[in-house]
């Protein structure tokens, strides 16, 4: 058995980008995808100067030590453009995002003058530059954007979408494939026979890959046959990257992953040393990582977000994403019963049951943290990481905590 931080590592070191090759995609395609060269502004955003609010615009020079009447000589919608240059005297009634009218350098918003008519009073205080948004505010022409292996997320599609981008060039998918195994195991389309239980592990694993954007190739359930596995299994790594069960690699008699393993291709590792994920795989098959995942949900789950996922996530050639982890305190009391690296479940908070702001992050167990009881991970926001040798905590304990990500 080895460590997790040693499972992480040889994981990591073994896997590299498997998807060089560059295709051109449609920018509304692109949501989770990585970046195969940098991106860079063709132009600023914005590219003129524009109102911030909704106002009048002026000139500074206007105003003085009392208050002043302009008279209004426009009205500038966003999407429009005054020409003509401000005289003295003169106010613009303008909208927020409309470019500021030639000879304005200031806009005073509505709710701060008087108007009667064509006629608006401004009270001392206005300077120039207020209010202004400037071209090239938020990006300056010819500025790099994003660098290659950037993976895409909701806001990066509306920026890119701003300048103008309608395609864009990205690593190909990673292509994964999943099974589950198990005599037990029934699609959620069946009905249950005693000791049946539907298949929850490959639901999650389709919907966890489904977030990282990739190819899914659903090999199904597989009964405990060495044949149908062995089948299952080589035709999975022929024709993936990533190759990934659910159950079939503890110690029992029906485990058969690990013979069929041995036999056809090549095993790193077997057992870790966390709870929950302890009976877990990774070798080689084919042409593909093999991930073999315990058969219990949590645990499943659990080894997928903690280990695959960031393997997965170098295979698409995806920038290092660091770790997202923090100190809180731990409320409740907990004793650990091996010395094993925990992840229980947890809720992180970051104000108090009435609503003020906590001194410090407090968090809590989300109930029993059974490997079988799933409603502990889908309550949780957060691991409650708890480190080889700890024999538990007490109310109060600072505890290292990591966020849990899924997309």
């Amino acid at each position: 058995m080895i460590s997790f931080a040693e499972a992480k590592r040889r994981v990591l070191e073994q896997v590299q980008t498997v998807a060089p090759d560059t295709h051109t995609t449609a920018l509304r395609d692109a949501l989770g995808r990585v970046l195969a060269q940098a991106i860079y502004a063709g132009e600023a955003v914005p590219n003129h100067d524009n109102s911030g609010v909704d106002g009048y615009a002026i000139r500074s020079a206007d105003l003085g030590s009392a208050a002043v009447t302009l008279r209004v000589v426009a009205d500038l919608p966003a999407g429009s453009r005054l020409t003509t240059p401000l005289q003295a005297g003169e106010a613009v009634r303008i909208m927020t995002g409309a470019p500021i009218p030639p000879g304005s350098d200031c806009v005073v918003m509505q709710e701060h003058v008087t108007r009667e008519h064509d006629r608006v009073t401004i009270r001392p205080g206005p300077a120039a530059g207020l209010n202004i948004r400037c071209a090239g505010e938020d990006i300056a022409a010819g500025s790099a954007i994003f660098a290659a292996g950037r993976r895409l997320g909701v806001a990066d599609l509306g920026l890119l979408t701003a300048l103008g981008k309608t395609t864009l060039p990205l690593l190909r998918r990673l292509r994964v494939a999943i099974l589950s195994t198990g005599n037990e195991v029934v699609a959620d389309d069946q009905p249950l026979a005693p000791g049946q239980v539907y298949d929850s592990n490959r639901a999650t694993l389709r919907a966890a890959l489904s977030a990282l954007g990739v190819e899914i190739l659903d090999l199904g359930a597989v009964r405990d046959d060495r044949h149908a596995l062995t089948e299952a299994l080589q035709r999975g790594g022929a024709q993936v990257d990533a190759l990934i069960s659910s159950g079939g690699v503890s110690v029992g008699d029906y485990d058969l992953v690990k013979e069929i393993l041995l036999q056809d291709g090549q095993i790193d590792f077997w057992q870790v040393a966390m709870k929950p994920g302890k009976p877990q795989a990774y070798g080689r098959l084919g042409g593909a990582h093999f991930f073999g995942l315990p058969g219990n949900p949590v645990s499943s789950l659990t080894v997928f977000l903690l280990i695959v996922r960031p393997a997965l996530l170098k295979m698409m050639g995806a920038n290092p994403e660091p770790e997202r982890r923090f100190q809180a305190q731990f409320r409740g009391n907990w004793h650990k019963k091996h010395p094993r690296m925990d992840f229980l479940r947890g809720i992180v908070h970051f104000d108090h049951p009435d609503g003020t702001l906590a001194a410090t992050p407090w968090v809590e167990v989300t109930g029993p943290q059974g490997s079988g009881i799933l409603t502990s991970l889908a309550k949780a926001n957060v691991f409650i990481v708890l480190p080889e040798g700890c024999t538990g905590v007490v109310d109060g304990d600072l505890v290292t905590v990591q966020w849990i990500d899924y997309a």
